[in-house]
Formats: structure tokens, sequence, C-alpha cells
């Protein structure tokens, strides 16, 4: 891979592997049936330096950049699929708006717990009718004097249920035109009134991650809370995208590589007419087809972690990796539940999580469809 590893990195990767064996493996099917990841598993990962790390020294983190994050993901795929999701949803989706565009009294308030375990964050934008279409959408956030009135619905929140700051989008001007222009973000803490944590969603894969809706009913919040300045939601929104859709892609490439090699190790053990099925020449050369485009999209995408390290604009190219990858580990999903049998079909082996798991990622932070649309763009097509 481009990305070059330093002792440090590998440092920080044997305290990551030696908690996740003692912490995480134990528990994660466990979590899974209970549909939930305890919040002292939060407070944990705090007190060893794996959340925030990357924040400035000053608010609680280590002043590390997102090579360590690589790591973190390199490290939790296959261990917690929905901690994988609990985390990066914190770690390197919500937190960078706080770092980026909050006034240092957000810094100072909001960082340091975050750091610590102790505030889980979260980003409400989709609504219930509105997904990839953020300038849609339809919750408001009227100034009145000194405080913002906020109204509206928010659906498939992740770690919206166990949220204690959510950085929720809204418009501040309903009329703006164009309306991107009237979007902005503001900062919620749970418990504060009219805001309201609906169910938990009963989701087909990563059970255990929260997924809730939230409401937001005459909820009163301090100007203070505003993130940035007025309108300038949509843009802050698009420019952290390039993050989310890079952890995405990282997360859907390692996952394809996770569920493949769980398969070659069944293929070598499981036998079928006196001998291991890898040893059928239909089944070796699927292996090694998947084993090609797993390889040929890691390449690509840790090209993009060099890039996005250095500053690049990588809107395009990670628009590319996010649908590929999501998509790809579908498939290898798929024919690695086929090659397994009956056996991949039952929910006490991995390879069934894998499957049903690997379904969101072609949804999540934008759909494959949403992707292929921006690299149109961008490509002069439409």
């Amino acid at each position: 891979m481009p990305l070059k590893y330093t002792e440090e990195h590998e440092i920080f990767r044997r305290s990551l592997k030696k908690f996740f064996a003692n912490e995480v493996t134990p528990h994660a099917l466990e979590w899974k049936e209970k549909g939930n990841v305890p919040r002292e598993i939060w407070k944990k990962m705090g007190a060893q330096g794996f959340i925030g790390y990357w924040a400035p020294p000053e608010y609680g983190g280590s002043g590390l950049d997102f090579s360590y994050s690589v790591v973190l993901l390199e490290e939790m795929t296959g261990t917690s699929s929905d901690l994988s999701l609990n985390i990066g949803v914190h770690n390197d989706v919500a937190l960078p708006y706080i770092i980026h565009s909050g006034s240092e009294e957000q810094k100072k308030k909001y960082v340091p717990p975050a750091c610590s375990g102790d505030c889980i964050m979260a980003i409400a934008m989709t609504e219930p009718g509105a997904g990839s279409d953020l300038q849609a959408i339809r919750a408001t956030a009227i100034r009145k004097g000194d405080h913002y009135v906020i109204n509206g619905q928010k659906t498939f929140i992740s770690n919206g249920y166990n949220c204690d700051l959510a950085i929720v989008a809204v418009k501040t001007d309903p009329k703006a035109d164009p309306p991107h222009t009237g979007v902005s973000l503001i900062l919620v803490e749970a418990g504060t009134p009219g805001f309201t944590k609906g169910r938990k969603l009963d989701k087909m894969g990563v059970k255990a991650a929260d997924t809730a809706e939230l409401s937001f009913e005459d909820c009163k919040v301090p100007v203070e809370n505003l993130l940035g300045a007025e309108g300038t939601g949509f843009y802050t929104l698009m420019r952290n995208l390039q993050q989310e859709r890079l952890v995405g892609a990282i997360g859907a490439v390692l996952g394809a590589e996770n569920v493949l090699n769980l398969t070659i190790d069944y293929t070598k053990t499981r036998e079928a007419f006196g001998r291991p099925i890898c040893k059928f020449q239909y089944n070796a050369f699927k292996i090694v087809e998947m084993a090609t485009e797993i390889e040929m999209a890691k390449t690509f995408t840790y090209k993009l972690i060099d890039q996005f390290l250095d500053g690049e604009d990588i809107t395009k190219a990670v628009s590319m990796a996010k649908w590929y990858n999501s998509e790809l580990v579908n498939r290898v999903a798929y024919n690695c539940v086929q090659l397994h049998g009956g056996y991949g079909y039952m929910m006490e082996y991995a390879v069934a999580h894998a499957y049903v798991d690997a379904r969101l990622q072609t949804i999540a932070a934008g759909t494959t469809e949403i992707m292929k649309l921006i690299i149109a763009r961008m490509m002069g097509l439409l």
C-alpha cells in the first residue's frame, strides 16, 4: 500500500490489537443480540487514547492525523462492525465539524469529553423527506433574540439514540434562494427541552450500532450553539463529506478483505467429495477474482488516503472509491455466503453477519447513485 506507517503507527496498532482482543471480540456477538454497544466501551477507548487522537492536545487529543484512523479501521474491521460504525461516525464524521468549524468556546466545551468517550456525538442530516438532497431539508431554526427555535424531524441518525450532542442541519432561512444558502448547523445537547429521541430503528444489519429518529419541537438553543456562520452549513457539509466518504470507502474494502479471508480459511477445511472445496477449480477461480478486485480497490483507496493527507481535493476520486468499494463488499459477501453453503446462511457464522452488514455500505454517506451523479457532473456529462 502507498500509505507509509511509522513505528508510532505500529505501537498504536499493537495497543489496538490487545484492546480489541480483550474488550471487544469476546462481546461483539452479545452486543448484536442485545442491539446495543455499551457506553463503557466508549470510556475505555477514550482512556486508551483511541478516540479523538487527532484533535489538538489543548483539547484532549494527541495531535495525530487521519492515518491513525486508517489503522483503527484496519484493526476494528472483523472485530465489530457495530462498534466500527459507532466510533467512525463520532470520531471521523461528527467531531471534525467542531474541530474545523467550531468557536474556541465550542472546542473547549465539547472536544475534551468527546475524546474521553464521555460525550457521544451524532450528526443529524437525513430527514423523512430528504436524504442525499441536503438542500431540501425542512427542519428550521428561527432566531428569536438570543436563541434559535428548532422544529423538525430527523431519521436514520447513527449514534442518535445514545448521543450526548447532535450536530443538526437546519434551515435558518427557509426562504433562501438558492435553498442551500439557507442551511446552517447547530449544536444541540441531549436533554435540551424540545429535543426528543425516538425509538431505536430496527435495521437489517449492524444491529448493535444504534440508529434513531430525532424530533425537535420548539427546541430552544442559545445562538452560541451555531456552528460557523449562518448559511454556511451546506458548504461545511460538502467539505466534510470527503472524509466521511473516504472512511466509508476504506471500511468497505477492508470489510471485503476480511470476509474473503474468513472464507478462504473455511474453504481450506470444508470438504466435499473427499477434498477441500478450495481445490475445485471454479471455487479457486472465484476466490482469485475476488482477491484481485479487492487488491485493486485497496491500492486505489490507499492512494486517496495519501492525497487526502496531503490536502488535495479528492471529491471525484473518493466518490468513485465509495461507490465501487461499497458494491464490491456486497458482491464479495454474496459470493462468500455461497462458498459457505448452508452454513453461510446461519447467523452463528461471521459470514452471515458480514453479508447483512455490508448492505448498508451502498446507502450510507451517499448512495451509489448519488456518487455516480457527482462523478457525472464533475466529468461534464450532466
